[in-house]
């Protein structure tokens, strides 16, 4: 890891959050997937637009090993809730699909700051919602079991996402939170410690927090699951953290929040790594098993057979 940061480092490239969200966008795009390994080929890849609020539609990729009715992950992508898209989180989410056996949803939500919280909120949980109701009969899946997962801000959004289902008695069957931030104000010992040089810098989670959201919004628990009045009976999760990651401490302090609620979780802290390993597997190997650690939970949420055997 401290090879492939010091390789990063010589590249020299702008910073993101010295750029204007649209030129972040397209060089987060560019490079997101050079540390991946090639986009596994599945037996089903399709583009399809999700409704999410009268007379709006978003771009969506349903990923799938076969045309079975198989269970589905609807997966939120990271980037601050800034950056990232489908593009951007393709080879990930072949990979879910792939070493699961199971369907992956990708979700292209509004960012900001064309749209600021909570509009990636309500975007992810109304897709949520359609797939539910009509992941069945539009896509061939088996929407009666469904899982909701992401990475970074799409974990936050996974988190909150699951919480809501709960409350609107949408049946949830994992939530698979990777590296999700969950408190209100970047506070936390784990800031201070990894601020700069460790691929998600203190400057870098400010933009994205000034772009997205008003600080007087920040304690409101869409936006930090952390804050939720309670967390009890929501589903399982399997969260996947990286110790040298500034959001580390509050991924820690989630899950034992849901385990002190009597939720199942499954933890994997990944020692020596930073923000977005899980996304780095031409690099690193333990992104590998990450992805399998992440189908495994997603197996035993649905009773699938283990592909891998």
């Amino acid at each position: 890891m401290a090879g492939l940061l010091e390789r990063i480092h010589r590249a020299r490239r702008t910073a993101l959050h010295h750029l204007p969200p649209e030129a972040a966008r397209r060089a987060y795009e560019a490079a997101a997937e050079i540390l991946e390994p090639p986009r596994a080929t599945l037996a089903r890849v399709e583009d399809l637009a999700v409704p999410v609020a009268p007379g709006v539609t978003l771009p969506a990729r349903l990923y799938a090993p076969s045309a079975a009715s198989l269970p589905v992950l609807l997966y939120l992508h990271g980037g601050g809730f800034v950056i990232g898209g489908l593009e951007t989180h393709d080879s990930l989410c072949r990979q879910l699909a792939r070493r699961s056996g199971a369907a992956v949803l990708s979700l292209a939500y509004r960012l900001a700051p064309e749209h600021r919280f909570p509009t990636a909120v309500e975007d992810s949980f109304a897709a949520l919602r359609w797939l539910a109701a009509e992941g069945t009969a539009q896509l061939g899946l088996d929407a009666t079991r469904l899982a909701v997962g992401g990475d970074s801000a799409g974990g936050t959004l996974a988190a909150v996402c699951a919480l809501m289902a709960r409350d609107a008695q949408v049946p949830l069957a994992l939530q698979l939170l990777i590296t999700p931030g969950t408190t209100a104000h970047a506070d936390t010992a784990s800031h201070r410690l990894f601020a700069n040089g460790f691929l998600l810098d203190a400057d870098a989670i400010a933009w994205f927090f000034d772009h997205y959201i008003d600080r007087h919004h920040r304690h409101d628990w869409r936006f930090a699951p952390l804050n939720a009045p309670d967390v009890d009976g929501v589903a399982p999760a399997c969260v996947l953290l990286a110790e040298c990651d500034p959001l580390v401490d509050e991924g820690l302090a989630y899950a034992d929040r849901l385990r002190a609620a009597g939720v199942p979780v499954t933890l994997e802290l990944y020692r020596g790594l930073t923000h977005d390993f899980i996304k780095m597997g031409r690099a690193l190997k333990e992104a590998s098993h990450a992805q399998d650690v992440a189908a495994a939970a997603l197996r035993a949420a649905w009773a699938l057979e283990d592909l891998s055997a």
